[in-house]
Parts: C-alpha cells; structure tokens; sequence
C-alpha cells in the first residue's frame, strides 16, 4: 500500500488548485512520509463548537500529520499511526467521516507504490504513479482531531494499474471536477462515500523512480 508520496508543489500552489487560502502553511515541496507533516485543504470549522452553518467556509490549506494514533488497546510501536482507512464502516473512523468537517483533500503530485518481490532475489522495485489528467490531484482523507491534528487516506480497490504492480488496493483519488472536491468536503456521507471507488486505469502512468 501507499508508504510515500510526493506533492512538488507550494502551499500556495495548492491553494490556487483547490480554491482555498493557503495561509502561513510553510510547505515548498517534496516527499511526505508516514510521521511527517503535509498540507491538507479543509473547509471545517475546527474547534468551533455548534450548527454548522449553511454556508460555505472558506477552505483552507493547513498542515497535519500523516498517521492516525491508532484506537487504545491496539499495540503500537509509537512510530508511526495509522496511514489508510480500508473500512470506512469501522466504528473507529464512521464518527468523522459521516462529519464532513473531518474529511479532507491531501493534495499529491505522485504516489509510490511497492511492486511485486524479485523472484531470483526477493527484492521490491518502487513505482511512482501519477495522474495524467491533473498535475496536482487530491487523494480523499480524513483527519483526527488528536494532540497532534493528524490525518489518514481512504483507500479501495486497486485498479488495472495498480493490479499489475502487485497491488490489492490503491489510494483513492479524487476526480478532478469541483463537484469532487466539493462533496468530498460538504455532502453528506452517502455521497460522499460514492467517491470511495478506483480511478480509471487509463489516468494513472508511471512516472519512473524519485
């Protein structure tokens, strides 16, 4: 599954892409790994307590960790949370999902991908995949409001590409319409939960190693 990904891009870049204020978010580019921070768009009201209000806040981009501390009671080694949501019904993730002010865009230029072992000597090759339709793409997250705002990606069934490098499940991306974005961000969650659905092979190619 989904270990690294990279977004070459600036906060700034991001806020023009996804209609949102890019804020202080310090972020030039570069690689995001499990337990390092990357900028997210929300359109929430973090910490407000109330009603919702009918109209749309502004988005805005923000950092948050990648890796969810994982439910108590599960063994953990303290060095990373939990970087994917297979189950969107678990009761540990159903609470802030159906909340959309939880659910986010984790902006991404590429992704990598583990292929298949060598069978001669065991090793695994790195794919960085990426989408030909969008130079910036969303990936559907979700993000927890622990002592440390962090945040985890939806994933589902992997698609012919990611078939054919050896993988069972791929992260989901967002079609690149406003409409995407914006019920990902507002709707309620049985829309919401329709875009919970591999992308079409013929978007994603490989980019070559980083």
């Amino acid at each position: 599954m989904t270990v690294l990904f990279r977004l070459d891009a600036t906060a700034a870049d991001v806020a023009a892409r996804f209609a949102a204020r890019a804020g202080d978010d310090p972020w030039a580019g570069g690689h995001v790994a499990p337990g390092s921070f990357a900028p997210v768009v929300t359109s929430g009201r973090e910490f407000v307590a109330g009603p919702r209000p009918a109209s749309e806040p502004p988005r805005r981009v923000v950092p948050r960790l990648w890796g969810v501390p994982p439910p108590p009671g599960v063994p953990h080694d303290g060095r990373g949370g939990v970087l994917t949501v297979r189950n969107p019904d678990s009761p540990f993730w159903i609470g802030n999902l159906r909340n959309s002010e939880f659910r986010c865009l984790v902006p991404a230029t590429s992704i990598m991908a583990w292929g298949r072992a060598d069978p001669a000597g065991g090793s695994r090759r790195q794919h960085w995949l990426d989408c030909g339709d969008q130079a910036i793409f969303a990936l559907a997250g979700v993000w927890v409001d622990s002592e440390v705002p962090a945040f985890a990606l939806l994933t589902c069934a992997a698609n012919a590409a990611w078939k054919a490098i050896g993988q069972e499940r791929m992260p989901v991306i967002l079609p690149p319409s406003e409409g995407a974005a914006h019920i990902w961000l507002r709707a309620e969650w049985r829309r919401a939960e329709a875009l919970i659905a591999p992308s079409p092979s013929s978007m994603i190619q490989e980019t070559g190693g980083r």
